[in-house]
């Protein structure tokens, strides 16, 4: 099975080529893949910033259990809907918000030694 257009359809080779042409289209695909996540794990983290300094003036502190517990809701409904390892993935928005709340620390400690 291969994964086109957005679901799975049966495929079958005619020769070696055919698989092997196969099999470098997807490893470039997910070289490209990865480095859009990377960009998107940029600018997730790079929000980090307006989210402390809001906090902070909220008087919030960085760790909002309702918040992650509405994050995690929604990571298991999507996991299941797109047919996803729902720990697996959950791992991966843990990881997320450990870095998020990691630049939120550094960014709260810069403030208060007056670098914003």
């Amino acid at each position: 099975m291969i994964f086109l257009n957005g679901s799975y359809e049966e495929i079958s080779f005619k020769n070696k080529k055919e698989a092997e042409q196969l099999l470098k289209k997807s490893r470039e695909r997910i070289d490209e893949i990865d480095n859009e996540l990377f960009d998107l794990i940029s600018q997730r983290t790079s929000l980090a910033k307006d989210i402390a300094l809001s906090k902070e003036y909220i008087g919030m502190p960085i760790f909002d259990k309702s918040r992650e517990d509405a994050i995690h809701e929604k990571i298991e409904r999507l996991s299941e809907e797109k047919g996803l390892d729902v720990d697996i993935i959950d791992q991966i928005v843990n990881m997320l918000t450990i870095l998020s709340k990691n630049e939120q620390k550094q960014i709260l400690r810069r403030n208060v030694n007056g670098k914003y």
